[in-house]
């Protein structure tokens, strides 16, 4: 497909002024809905396409061909950075079955388990072929959308949706609803963007939060029109450092014990604490993902005691009586737009820290580990906050002691923070503090997962490639008397399986259905009939939300146990023994 600019710019030449007086509109139209083309052009090439290089490259050959301020409102959806108050898919529904027949919209939306999808096959052409007036860019899309009512919405996708081909009201409607799935995180997005000329990804990542979509100063900067966009943000996100697993191809061997700093894992999530005074003399305080998502607003009782002026890693926990908390506590506070004073009481939360990277300052980032070890020491002990804690160090000097740790972490540690710990890291003592997945520098040892044997339950279909596949499933596995077992569920996993495998569950799922509950299937499963999942998984919590009253941590499919007849799965005391020890 050429791309909408440079079809555009080659009939410009080739026309004459009594062709463009008389035909103007139609050709300013045309020009915006091959801009608009080329992005849903895009999407469908992601979204097909396995291999991150390829994905990478595609992306760039967009962002180079396409101009300001397409190509940023593009780089935007795919960072996750637009959003649209009023296009919700509720909203969608109601537009597709003013215009289909609703019951044929719902059978074809569980056929094809993709909103969007659905819609773009089903929506009616319109009665005349010839393209109205006005403009539709990607960033006409996107600013109108961003200043329209919410009464004016229905309208404004109709006529949008009434102009485009199949693929382009998919990626329409993909961009207003903000789910892309195309496979493209917003890291690889930033990375395509600086491939446009000599600038290192992690560049980006120190200015993004300081950027506002388009990004044409970014663009203008990478490539070599303008100097560095400059931030003044005063605690922007820098990126992260990643570990490798610890596998074959790290070599234990390869690395003395002696020097290796070993630490423990924690089961929380990773976060970057930010904190300095602005030019004003004000004290600002941030707290981010390990990916640079802007978490601040649901932990305010962290950044109250953020009078610090420096930025600390460490692992975000909820620790009660000085004991860490199981991960499910953790959970009922992210993802949330405010924290009252109850939900801080009850679920109080508290920094582990890792690392130190600046310090008034100062970027300590280049230094060696264990020098920044000693400064972070000297800072938590001069800051003398209780929320805001030391990662100890794990007294371990060779490879049978570390080993011994990972295996039984309750051997050094009292019960609660035992069952917290997932593994270990293993830092070289000599390592700066790199952006990314060094090699070489950082590892992590991780806990061996539980494992069991579960009977497939239910399946729905999956979302982008995998929406023609059920491929999210719920398992189960035997409780009550032996007499009058029935199965319990206790967990969803939708990965840890081969393509392969995948598309024998799939067939299993459909030949065996015998129930539907919208989109999702009751599979056959009893003592004699089903399909028996090995299911590995990182640990187990009390819940209240799930009927077997537990819940799994990252639960995945480890293998299908064909030779197994369901009525040998597991019982739910044997994830009961889990939680007792």
């Amino acid at each position: 497909m050429v791309p909408g600019f440079l079809l555009c710019g080659g009939l410009f030449n080739r026309a004459g002024p009594s062709t463009l007086s008389g035909g103007l509109i139609l050709f300013l139209f045309f020009c915006a809905w091959a801009r608009m083309q080329a992005f849903s052009h895009l999407l469908d090439r992601l979204s097909y396409e396995p291999g991150r290089l390829a994905k990478e490259a595609l992306l760039v050959d967009y962002l180079r061909k396409v101009p300001d301020p397409d190509r940023g409102y593009a780089l935007a959806a795919l960072t996750g950075d637009l959003s649209f108050r009023h296009a919700k898919p509720a909203l969608l529904r109601e537009l597709v079955s003013a215009r289909t027949d609703a019951v044929l919209f719902g059978l074809s939306y569980d056929f094809v388990g993709d909103l969007s999808e659905t819609i773009a096959l089903m929506w009616p052409a319109p009665a005349s072929s010839a393209p109205k007036e006005g403009d539709l860019s990607l960033a006409a899309v996107v600013e109108t959308l961003k200043t329209a009512g919410k009464a004016e919405i229905p309208e404004l996708l109709s006529n949008w949706l009434d102009r485009l081909d199949e693929t382009g009201r998919w990626a329409l409607l993909k961009l207003v609803t903000g789910g892309l799935r195309v496979g493209v995180s917003a890291r690889l997005a930033k990375t395509a963007a600086a491939r446009l000329g000599n600038v290192q990804p992690d560049e980006i990542e120190e200015i993004w939060h300081g950027l506002e979509p388009p990004y044409e100063a970014l663009f203008a900067w990478v490539e070599g029109r303008a100097d560095k966009p400059q931030s003044r943000d005063p605690v922007p996100f820098r990126p992260v450092m990643l570990a490798h697993p610890l596998d074959a191809d790290s070599d234990p061997e390869n690395h003395a014990a002696k020097d290796l700093f070993v630490e423990w894992k924690w089961d929380g999530i990773r976060i970057q604490a930010a904190a300095a005074r602005n030019e004003a003399g004000q004290q600002v305080a941030r707290l981010y993902s390990r990916t640079g998502e802007d978490i601040s607003a649901a932990f305010p009782d962290i950044l109250a005691v953020m009078t610090f002026d420096a930025v600390i890693d460490g692992e975000l926990l909820v620790r009660r009586e000085g004991a860490v908390q199981p991960f499910s506590d953790l959970q009922k506070r992210l993802n949330r737009k405010t924290a009252g004073p109850k939900l801080q009481r009850d679920y109080p939360a508290a920094i582990r820290v890792y690392d130190l990277l600046v310090l008034e300052g100062e970027d300590l980032r280049a230094l060696p580990f264990l020098e920044r070890r000693r400064k972070l020491e000297a800072f938590i002990l001069a800051l003398g906050r209780p929320e805001i804690d030391l990662s100890a160090e794990v007294p371990a000097v060779s490879w049978e002691a570390i080993a011994a740790a990972r295996e039984s972490p309750e051997q050094l540690l009292a019960g609660p923070d035992a069952a917290a710990v997932e593994g270990l890291m293993l830092k070289r003592r000599d390592a700066p503090y790199l952006p990314g997945r060094p090699k070489g520098q950082w590892f992590k040892w991780k806990r061996d997962p539980y494992l069991v044997d579960a009977v497939l339950m239910y399946a729905q279909r999956g979302h982008g490639k995998r929406s023609s596949f059920y491929s999210d499933y719920t398992f189960g596995v035997w409780s009550g008397d032996p007499e009058n077992e029935v199965l319990v569920p206790v967990g969803k996993a939708y990965f840890g399986f081969t393509d392969e495998e995948l598309v024998q569950i799939d067939r299993f799922v459909r030949s065996n259905t015998v129930n539907r509950f919208g989109p999702v299937r009751e599979v056959l499963h009893g003592k004699e009939a089903g399909l028996v999942l090995e299911v590995a998984f990182e640990g187990l919590n009390r819940s209240t939300r799930h009927k077997s009253g537990l819940a799994m941590r990252f639960p995945r499919i480890s293998r299908l146990r064909w030779d197994k007849p369901p009525a040998e799965a597991d019982r739910i005391e044997t994830l009961e023994a889990l939680l007792t020890g």
